[in-house]
């Protein structure tokens, strides 16, 4: 496990920070949050417009998004009901080795890219009350192209490949940068059936 890497905007990435083992633990603490919080499919506000990408989350709330109500956070599971999971200990213990300052997340947005064109556009995240705690990003199962902007969408980008086991925090100036995944690499992990992939997504949402 090697010392995470620290950008000057702040960013910060830990290439490989979970070893196989680790992983493979991790992800059946993941299938047992989606026993009890299953996948769905978002909708885009006023379009409707299915995602690429299957959704759910652990924690007091969870992200969602529809054409009645757009983006927002809720305690309940919009298909189901129910109250979200509880985060997983591990990734909370995780959150704690790579951002040992912030107060603990809220929310853990599970994103399941479950083909090969499955992407997620340039977007930032804004939907948080608390604007400051960085975001922390796990990746599980195949590589994704990473693309990171600036402050303003038409700013130049820059492209990661992100693998499983990668750890990613964007903190400081970066956590308000515009960012998305470009596509995903089939036949680049073992961990899951290619091309599929897990994106964890760890946040602050109300001010501590």
């Amino acid at each position: 496990m090697a010392a995470p890497l620290h950008g000057e905007d702040g960013l910060i990435w830990a290439p490989g920070w979970l070893d196989r083992a680790a992983q493979q633990v991790l992800l059946e603490d993941v299938r047992a949050v989606l026993r009890r919080a299953p996948l769905y499919t978002p909708t885009m506000p006023r379009s409707g417009a299915p995602l690429s990408v299957r959704m759910s989350n652990a924690g007091a709330l969870g992200w969602v998004t529809d054409k009645q109500d757009g983006y927002r956070y809720q305690a309940t599971h919009p298909a189901t009901g129910a109250p979200w999971p509880p985060i997983p200990a591990r990734l909370l213990a995780l959150w704690s080795d790579i951002l040992p300052d912030a107060p603990p997340p809220e929310a853990c947005l599970i994103n399941w890219y479950g083909q090969a064109g499955a992407r997620m556009g340039l977007h930032r995240d804004r939907d948080e009350e608390d604007l400051e705690t960085p975001v922390l990003s796990v990746s599980l199962g195949a590589d994704a192209w990473f693309r990171l902007g600036g402050l303003r969408r038409g700013d130049p980008t820059r492209r990661m490949k992100l693998s499983s086991g990668d750890v990613l925090a964007l903190a400081g100036k970066s956590r308000h940068f515009y960012h998305g995944i470009d596509r995903i690499v089939p036949d680049s992990s073992t961990l899951l059936t290619s091309p599929q992939r897990l994106n964890l997504t760890l946040r602050r949402v109300t001010r501590a």
